[in-house]
């Protein structure tokens, strides 16, 4: 398979088509390949009347005796049916669908898919069904249909039909694993797994397919990690970081005392940055942990020996929110250094300008986004390399800020709670430190987990802290409505609110299709509290720090994993002020679910982490992506914790045997590493 093919060479998707697909991140063979489902849909039996159960999602089987009459409107064409069930009426509606007459003909049996729900006339109503024949409803319902991520314009029926054309007509997909890792882990093969995951014949047959692909890309990412690891080799530590007056000063004068986590951290830095080789250290720390004054302290250690440091930071309004603080710290504790910021839009004069301060001058607080690793960047005595949330850039981005400076030591900053045994794995090349405890002063977060019908309730809440002066996140897992889902999605959400709200607070909305330029302005406009809610995808997971937000509403936050809600969750209670989480949970039934009452009762993220290992089941995979680490397209290091170890395992084992992949019967598999890594994997 030409796997960089656009396409656009699929018969039946031209130029307008093309763009919509890569609007979603499928724009070549190999991404479309890995856009996978993000749920599926298993059609429940038809029934032939309506219950008092409605409303919910239904098939009907039933037939129209007079078939569809049209109703045409100012603003749209209306489709109107109307049928007799066995004790009750139902009326069906299609907007803007006038060639719905021609499907649905006078007198012949239909079934019909959608939201079912009861008017108060008692009359029974459907609104933009699905429509089905009989044997085309016994087909379809025999399997889980895949239902993908769209965008306006894009139809799930879309992606379906170019994914099935390129399976028929892409070309070959080979098999690149070994034969004796797919015989020892039972793994089916590559390419059946592809279709399986897209197309399954059953659940089982889903749960087979997401087992070889979760293992390909464990091993994956554990091929390339070693083998990076066996280029590189320890180097002597260059830097001489005994002088510390400044550092003490800055420590001691802090309003607050560290931690003993945060003086364990930092006591073990400190040795790395005067040991013998140069160091690379992973620090977990909990959400409101106080990783980044250890960063400063770091930074500021790093210039009184005469040094420069950098932090890289994954958005552009965090970084400059880093960039302030400093600046207030350097003031504030009479420090004789200064701090300079690097973003994508530092341009012209004011980038040439902080471009030559940092060639040349010493001991400098450099804090910035990917922009700093650009070629056009050199670094004068560049010799501390701080990433804060290490998954949004990936190893080598990492690799590619490190080797800007003469073999800086290297420390990650990480609020995902990860268990020590599962870090130990994933971060083999590095070293790793935990801060488990949370400063003293901080108000825990209060939490509460509710049903939808108490949403209201949590709006009116909200308005009462705005009128207190304060701020509110509401989190959504989907941008736009699309086919087959009831979740909240952003857009509608957010206009919801706005009526709610009546014009008495500010609401914007940001999700992850959003321009760059557009993220950072609605993000500077909630820092600044132009904007008193926020409703938002996950994008906003580590994206901002507005110590004047208390309130964090999660929609269907059933859907979400435990250490992705507290994450999330820890956009609050970074203020002075009691702050709270709510949970909505849109599961069916009276019942809590039993996962958001172990989040509810805690805010330790690593005993939530550990909580999160045992209470996964088998069937959680197919909603929304648990755990935003690594860029993985279906893994998850919580759920799939033992493939991972797996994969950890073989690749060792490979490795031992063929330390740079050269025998013959690996080549697939570095032909695999090459193609994944340019085409499929890159935007993920």
């Amino acid at each position: 398979m030409e796997y960089a093919a656009a396409v656009s060479n699929l018969k039946g998707i031209g130029d307008k088509t093309q763009k919509l697909f890569a609007s979603v991140g499928a724009e070549t063979f190999g991404k479309l390949l890995m856009f996978f489902p993000r749920t599926y849909l298993l059609y429940p039996e038809p029934i032939e009347d309506a219950d008092k159960d409605a409303p919910h999602k239904a098939a009907v089987l039933t037939r129209v005796p007079r078939g569809v009459t049209l109703k045409k409107t100012q603003r749209m064409d209306i489709a109107l049916a109307r049928t007799t069930l066995k004790t009750s009426e139902l009326e069906l509606v299609w907007f803007r669908m006038p060639y719905i007459r021609s499907k649905v003909l006078p007198g012949k049996h239909y079934v019909f898919y959608g939201n079912l729900f009861r008017e108060r006339s008692g009359v029974y109503k459907m609104e933009q069904p699905l429509v089905f024949t009989p044997e085309e409803y016994d087909e379809i319902q025999r399997r889980p249909q895949p239902v993908y991520h769209l965008t306006k314009g894009l139809s799930n029926n879309a992606v379906i039909k170019a994914v099935r054309t390129l399976f028929a007509d892409g070309g070959k997909i080979e098999e690149y694993l070994p034969p004796d890792i797919l015989q020892k882990r039972s793994l089916a093969g590559y390419s059946k797994s592809l279709y399986q995951m897209h197309f399954p014949d059953d659940f089982d047959a889903l749960l087979t397919a997401r087992q070889r692909l979760v293992y390909s890309e464990f091993f994956d990412f554990f091929v390339r990690m070693q083998l990076e690891a066996k280029d590189q080799i320890k180097v002597s530590n260059p830097w001489n970081f005994h002088a510390d007056a400044y550092f003490q000063k800055v420590k001691d004068a802090l309003p607050f005392a560290l931690t003993k986590g945060q003086e364990e951290t930092i006591h073990v830095i400190r040795n790395d940055l005067t040991g013998e080789y140069v160091s690379q250290r992973l620090i977990q720390g909990d959400v409101g942990s106080g990783k980044t004054i250890l960063a400063f302290l770091l930074m500021v250690l790093a210039a009184e020996n005469g040094c420069q440091s950098a932090l890289m930071a994954p958005t552009e309004v965090l970084a400059k929110q880093h960039y302030e603080t400093f600046c207030g710290y350097i003031e504030k504790y009479g420090l004789p250094f200064s701090s300079v910021l690097v973003t994508g839009s530092t341009k012209g004069a004011a980038r040439r300008e902080v471009n030559e301060r940092i060639a040349n001058e010493k001991s400098l607080l450099i804090v910035g986004t990917h922009a700093l690793f650009t070629e056009k960047m050199t670094y004068h005595n560049l010799a501390l390399v701080v990433t804060d949330e290490q998954h949004r850039f990936g190893v080598k981005q990492r690799k590619m800020l490190s080797e800007k400076g003469r073999d800086p030591h290297v420390l990650v900053m990480s609020a995902t709670p990860i268990p020590r045994t599962l870090a130990m794995i994933l971060y083999g090349d590095m070293d790793v430190s935990v801060i488990k405890d949370v400063p003293a002063k901080r108000l825990p977060i209060k939490n509460s987990v509710v049903k939808k019908n108490k949403r209201k309730a949590a709006w009116k809440f909200i308005k009462d802290e705005v009128e207190a002066g304060h701020q509110a996140y509401i989190i959504c897992p989907l941008v736009e409505a699309s086919e087959k889902t009831e979740s909240e999605n952003v857009t509608e959400y957010g206009k919801a609110l706005r009526e709610y709200y009546g014009g008495s607070v500010a609401v914007d909305i940001l999700h992850g299709k959003m321009s760059a330029a557009e993220k950072e302005r609605v993000m500077t406009k909630f820092a600044a509290n132009e904007t008193q809610v926020l409703v938002a995808t996950t994008v906003i997971e580590v994206g901002i720090n507005v110590p004047n937000a208390t309130v964090m509403v999660i929609e269907d936050a059933n859907r979400f994993g435990l250490a992705q809600l507290h994450q999330l969750r820890g956009r609050v209670g970074r203020g002075e002020w009691q702050s709270y989480c709510i949970f909505i949970d849109g599961s069916d039934g009276d019942e809590l679910s039993e996962r958001l009452v172990v989040v509810r009762d805690s805010n330790d993220g690593f005993a939530i982490a550990s909580q999160d290992l045992k209470l996964r089941g088998p069937g959680d995979f197919y909603g929304i992506r648990q755990s935003g680490d690594l860029n993985f397209a279906l893994a998850d290091i919580y759920q799939d914790a033992d493939v991972m170890q797996q994969a950890s395992e073989d690749v060792k084992a490979l490795l031992a045997c063929d330390p740079h992949l050269m025998k013959t019967e690996h080549q697939p598999l570095l032909a695999h590493l090459k193609l994944s890594e340019e085409v499929i994997y890159t935007n993920l």
